[in-house]
C-alpha cells in the first residue's frame, strides 16, 4: 500500500490525501502545540506530504514553520523539501472596501515569515463578499507576487464556476479550487465538475467526513439536535439537515459500514474513497490534529469500491433531497442558518506582529 499522488501542475505534485489543519486553530478544543507538531512528521513518512492551513487559522502557520524548520536541521532540506503547504489568504469582511494591493502582499509577507518558506507553495484565494471592494485589484496582486516569485501557483476556495471563470478571463492560472464535497454534500457535481474538467482546475476537497458525523461514532445514535460543542459540528449537522431526514442518515451509515466491513475498512474510509474517486477531485483534506488515526486514514488506499458498492450509495443518495444550489450558496447568504454560524474576520491588519516560530522538540 502506497499513499496516491497527483499534480496539480507539473511542478506541483500533491498526496492525494491532505491534512488539513483547521482543528489545530484551537476551536475543536485545546490543542497540545508540541505534539502537533512532532505528529507532523508521521503523516510525511507515511506519504501523506500536503498540508492544508490559512492565514486565518490562528497559529497554524507558524506550527507548520516550526514543523518545517525542526524537520530541515534533523532531516536536511532534501526531506523539509518533500512538504507541500496549501495556505489560503482571506482578508476579513470588514475590511474589503479598504483593502489594497499592499496590504494583500503584507499578507503574504507575512505567510512566507509564518511558514518559514522563501516561496509559498500554494495561496488558496478567498473574498467574503464580490461586491464588495475590488476583488480584482486584490486578485492583480497576487499575481504580482507570483511573478515576483513569492508564490508558485494560485488557487481558490468556497466559489462555484463563476467567479473563477473571472479570475481565469483576468489572466490567472487557477490551478486549484477547494470545495466542500462529500456524501452529503454533493454540489460540486451541478456546474463546478465539468467546468473544471474543461479548464484544467482540480478540486481539494474538504468536509468529506462531515466533521466526523461520516465515521462509526455517528452509527446508531439518535439525533442529536444542534446542541455542540464547536461551530465545524453545527455546520455539518446543518448539512445533515439539508440532505435529508436523521434516519436517511443514518441509512447512509449503515450502507457505508457494510460496504466497509466486506472490504476490512471503516466506513469513513469508504466516504473518502468515493469523494477521492469522482471526476476532477485531486484530493480529500482530512482534519486531523495529532497522529492516532493516521492509521484509518490509510485505509482509504488499501481497496478500491466496485460495481456493487457504488450502486448500494448511489440507491441511497437517489433518496437525498439537498443540499441544493451552488457551491458555497447556502453559507454565502450571511443572514440564513449556514452563513450565520461563520467569523468573518480571524485575519486581523496583514501588518500584525508574526510570532517567532518554536521548534517543534527540544
Amino acid at each position: 500500500m502506497s499513499v496516491e499522488t497527483t499534480h496539480l501542475r507539473p511542478d506541483h505534485p500533491i498526496s492525494r490525501v491532505i491534512k488539513g489543519c483547521w482543528q489545530l486553530a484551537g476551536d475543536h478544543g485545546p490543542v497540545d502545540r508540541a505534539a502537533a507538531i512532532a505528529d507532523m512528521e508521521a503523516f510525511l513518512d507515511a506519504g501523506i506530504t500536503t498540508l492544508d492551513c490559512a492565514d486565518i487559522y490562528t497559529g497554524v502557520e507558524e506550527m507548520i514553520g516550526a514543523f518545517i524548520a525542526d524537520l530541515r536541521q534533523r532531516r536536511g532540506r532534501a526531506v523539509a523539501d518533500r512538504v507541500c503547504v496549501h495556505t489560503k489568504l482571506v482578508p476579513d469582511l470588514g475590511r474589503l472596501s479598504e483593502i489594497g494591493p499592499q496590504d494583500i502582499e503584507a499578507i503574504i509577507d507575512r505567510s512566507l515569515k509564518r511558514l518559514g518558506l522563501e516561496q509559498l507553495h500554494l495561496v488558496q484565494f478567498f473574498w467574503w463578499d464580490l461586491a464588495t471592494g475590488d476583488v480584482m485589484r486584490a486578485l492583480e496582486a497576487l499575481k504580482r507576487a507570483q511573478d515576483k516569485g513569492k508564490l508558485r501557483h494560485v488557487g481558490v476556495t468556497n466559489w462555484d464556476h463563476a467567479p473563477i471563470e473571472r479570475f481565469r478571463a483576468a489572466g490567472v492560472d487557477i490551478v486549484s479550487a477547494q470545495v466542500q464535497y462529500s456524501l452529503l454534500d454533493r454540489r460540486p457535481e451541478g456546474t463546478l465538475v465539468p467546468w473544471a474538467g474543461a479548464n484544467d482546475v482540480h478540486l481539494l476537497c474538504y468536509g468529506t467526513l462531515a466533521g466526523g458525523f461520516l465515521t462509526e461514532s455517528w452509527l446508531g445514535r439518535a439525533d442529536p439536535g444542534f446542541a455542540f460543542e464547536n461551530r465545524s459540528l453545527v455546520k455539518y449537522r446543518l448539512i445533515i439537515d439539508e440532505f435529508g431526514p436523521w434516519e436517511l442518515f443514518q441509512e447512509l451509515l449503515a450502507t457505508l459500514a457494510r460496504i466497509g466491513e466486506k472490504h476490512g475498512v471503516s466506513l469513513s474510509a469508504v466516504a473518502s474513497r468515493h469523494v477521492l474517486d469522482q471526476p476532477q477531485v485531486a484530493a480529500v483534506i482530512v482534519g486531523a490534529r495529532y497522529a492516532r488515526h493516521l492509521d484509518k486514514t490509510l485505509q482509504i488506499f488499501r481497496f478500491s469500491l466496485d460495481d456493487a458498492d457504488r450502486a448500494a450509495i448511489a440507491a441511497v443518495l437517489a433518496q437525498a433531497r439537498g443540499p441544493n444550489g451552488p457551491v458555497y450558496g447556502l453559507e454565502g447568504d450571511r443572514q440564513g442558518r449556514h452563513g450565520r454560524i461563520m467569523k468573518y474576520d480571524l485575519n486581523t491588519r496583514p501588518d500584525a506582529p508574526v510570532h517567532a516560530a518554536q521548534p517543534g522538540r527540544n
